[in-house]
């Protein structure tokens, strides 16, 4: 029998109608409070960034304070660096001494993270970088005598550890391999000396955990075995960041992973924060693409969350809780989406997202079937005007929400 290539039905099914979850970028780079990308921005040497490891005690590190946020403001699933392109390794691998376990810090935060998840009813993932600047086998060939064979059986290995050590787990995203990049003398160092070897990857992912999603940021037409197609700092089909120039392919499950502020991991000067408003509207439109939203937290080096995002994942959270009907379970709206709405579906039932305060809102494309309109959490009715294939929605100014109002649509017609 082959080995499977796809995450199995129910696993799929599950990631999908999570909808909404945690990314954690944290690593060395937290120390230096810059970013994640600071050892390559700042062209600091190898040896050097080592150095960061002697430093690296995060005291306040708590894995059950970690979850309980995810959990609060709603997110189904986490998922936390394994590994970032620094090399670093956030977990106790057997196969590199270059790791947290070797820190005094000592502990195996990914374990506890587990462990946690578990107590809260939260799935963990794991995000491994193809890409290492520090690793000998990829970075330093020549002078190491390592070959690419070698950086292989590392990585292979690590994936294979993430999917025995930690119990079931949501997925594993990769990252590091862009196709549709430039490389130039100042990033030559990126470039990989062979491929991946992806379908011996992914199926030993599968096999390991047939539950668990393969996602990978390569900004291109996803690949066999990669059951996800990702969008960066970017909704489905935009590319404000430059790099999404692949649009959505029709029938793939989809993710846009998004940072709070500027930055994924941690930079103490980055105060350029979303609003909790924002994030509501970047979810709904995400959901209302038929696409989960995967939130960017980046610690501190000392262990802790910070305190203004996670007030806005809790305000996002408050937000769900009264409306998460709207976005857990269900699939990408009907209408076309405009400025002041958003749609989702479960069966006849439509959501509208009602964004900008709009009183009123028009919906292109309604079914000819009876309807009838309320606000979700209170069941005040909610006057629908129709003009041909068009309904007008006017909102009553009472129950109103402040980061987006969801008004249920329910149509007599089957298959709309």
């Amino acid at each position: 029998m082959d080995a499977p290539m796809q995450v199995s039905p129910e696993g799929l099914a599950w990631f999908e109608a999570a909808r909404f979850g945690m990314f954690i970028h944290w690593g060395l780079y937290a120390l230096l409070g810059r970013g994640e990308w600071v050892m390559h921005n700042e062209r600091i040497a190898p040896q050097e960034y080592a150095g960061l490891a002697e430093r690296f005690s995060p005291t306040a590190f708590d894995a059950d304070a970690w979850v309980k946020l995810a959990a609060d403001a709603g997110q189904r699933y986490i998922v936390i660096t394994s590994r970032h392109h620094d090399g670093f390794s956030m977990y106790d691998t057997a196969l590199s001494n270059y790791k947290i376990t070797n820190t005094a810090f000592g502990r195996d935060p990914i374990a506890e993270l587990a462990a946690a998840c578990t107590r809260h009813g939260v799935k963990l993932g794991f995000y491994v970088s193809l890409l290492d600047w520090r690793h000998p086998a990829y970075r330093f060939r020549r002078e190491s005598g390592q070959h690419w064979a070698d950086y292989l059986t590392f990585l292979h290995g690590q994936v294979r550890e993430l999917c025995t050590k930690y119990g079931e787990i949501a997925c594993i995203w990769f990252d590091g391999d862009w196709p549709h990049h430039t490389f130039t003398a100042d990033d030559a160092y990126f470039v990989p000396g062979g491929p991946f070897r992806y379908k011996a990857l992914y199926s030993m992912i599968h096999t390991l955990q047939p539950n668990a999603v393969v996602l990978n940021n390569r900004h291109a037409t996803p690949l066999p075995g990669e059951d996800i197609q990702g969008f960066e700092q970017d909704l489905p089909g935009q590319n404000t960041a430059g790099f999404n120039v692949t649009g959505p392919q029709v029938g793939k499950p989809l993710e846009v992973c998004m940072t709070i502020n500027d930055h994924w991991g941690y930079h103490r000067a980055d105060t350029n924060l979303k609003s909790a408003r924002q994030l509501v509207h970047t979810l709904a439109r995400a959901a209302s693409d038929g696409a989960n939203l995967l939130l960017n937290v980046g610690p501190s080096p000392d262990g802790k969350i910070v305190p203004e995002q996670a007030a806005r994942l809790r305000k996002v959270g408050a937000w769900l809780a009264r409306n998460g009907t709207a976005i857990y379970g269900t699939r990408a709206g009907s209408f076309i989406p405009t400025t002041d709405a958003v749609t989702t579906r479960r069966d006849n039932t439509h959501y509208v997202l009602v964004l900008n305060d709009a009183q009123t809102v028009t919906l292109q494309g309604a079914p000819p079937a009876g309807l009838n309109a309320q606000l979700l959490t209170d069941g005040i009715p909610v006057t629908i005007t129709r003009n041909g294939n068009a309904i007008t929605l006017t909102l009553p100014t009472a129950g109103r929400d402040s980061l987006a109002t969801v008004v249920v649509l329910n149509t007599e017609e089957t298959g709309r």
